[in-house]
């Protein structure tokens, strides 16, 4: 029988680095997480991860290869960073080639939503299906896309942006000028900001703090009227977007993960019904929406996966 085998996945987040050694669907090991900011230039975060890994080699014998996921545009199979989400100085990095050359150890870059969807589609809640979307909904949202049982990377492997499509071409501007970025309208500051707006629109006073994700959840729970509509206008506009991808791509499954996922029944249920009402059949037919299997996790798991069947 075929061992599994053993990699190290790297999720680089704009403010924890994540450093897991990960065996199947299981993080085996986590190192202590590195913070990202403060460093002079890349390269001395470089040398901090490689340092990290070397060190894990150590430990972990059988580790085979390297996976990092990071919150940018990435040249795929020349593991290129063209530039990082919240991270100064990171443009146009060979972080692949430098990771090889310090760690001996092959090494891939990918963007992080494509390793989210990869865990998913491989190991999660989209295993199995051979034309899957998969959404992670945070402070921004990222996506990646599954057709015919292949992950799309297009011309420039900056394929499944679809926190960045468009449900208002005349609505609010977007990090890249673009109008009406769906991101830009179910953020989690842009989640809060709409509910604040809401409870002082029936005359209750709450901190922006008070409105954010989890908390309208629990308001929800509770049978706040303000909360579920809230919830109500959120999974509408979500669902404005994923019914052009679903014109577009036609797929079987939604797997949907990030913080904002963990609302549960209160985003899922009106979401079903926004999405179904503007599909017709053969596209809404046994369409399923599926909450993500893996938490903050994804990451890690995915930038394994990605490098070991690389």
């Amino acid at each position: 029988m075929k061992l599994e085998s053993e990699s190290i996945g790297i999720d680089f987040g704009g403010t924890s680095i994540k450093i897991g050694v990960v065996k199947g669907e299981e993080i085996i090991h986590e190192s202590p997480r590195i913070n990202p900011q403060g460093h002079t230039s890349a390269n001395e975060l470089i040398a901090i991860l490689a340092e990290t890994v070397t060190n894990l080699i150590k430990i972990f014998p059988n580790v085979s290869s390297v996976g990092i996921g990071v919150p940018g545009f990435v040249d795929f199979p020349a593991g290129v960073v063209h530039n990082l989400t919240n991270v100064k100085g990171w443009r146009n990095i060979r972080l692949a080639d430098e990771m090889e050359e310090l760690t001996g150890l092959p090494c891939t870059v990918e963007n992080d939503a494509n390793c989210m969807t990869i865990a998913e589609w491989k190991r999660g809640a989209g295993r199995g299906y051979e034309n899957l979307i998969c959404l992670t909904l945070g402070t921004g949202v990222g996506g990646g896309v599954i057709a015919n049982n292949q992950i799309i990377r297009g011309a420039n492997y900056v394929a499944g942006e679809l926190g960045q499509m468009s449900i208002d071409y005349q609505g609010v501007s977007g990090n890249y000028d673009n109008q009406g970025a769906l991101e830009k309208y179910i953020g989690n500051n842009q989640i809060a900001a709409f509910a604040q707006k809401e409870y002082a629109n029936k005359g209750i006073e709450k901190t922006l703090e008070e409105c954010f994700p989890h908390y309208l959840s629990d308001y929800a729970k509770n049978g706040c009227e303000v909360a579920l509509y809230c919830w109500d206008q959120v999974a509408k506009k979500l669902a404005t977007s994923l019914a052009s991808t679903c014109w577009l791509l036609n797929p079987k499954a939604i797997v949907i993960g990030g913080g904002v996922s963990n609302a549960g029944s209160y985003l899922f249920d009106p979401l079903k019904r926004h999405l179904f009402n503007q599909l017709s059949e053969p596209f809404k037919d046994n369409l399923e929406i599926i909450k993500a299997a893996f938490g903050n996790e994804a990451g890690m798991i995915g930038a394994a996966v990605v490098a070991t069947q690389r």
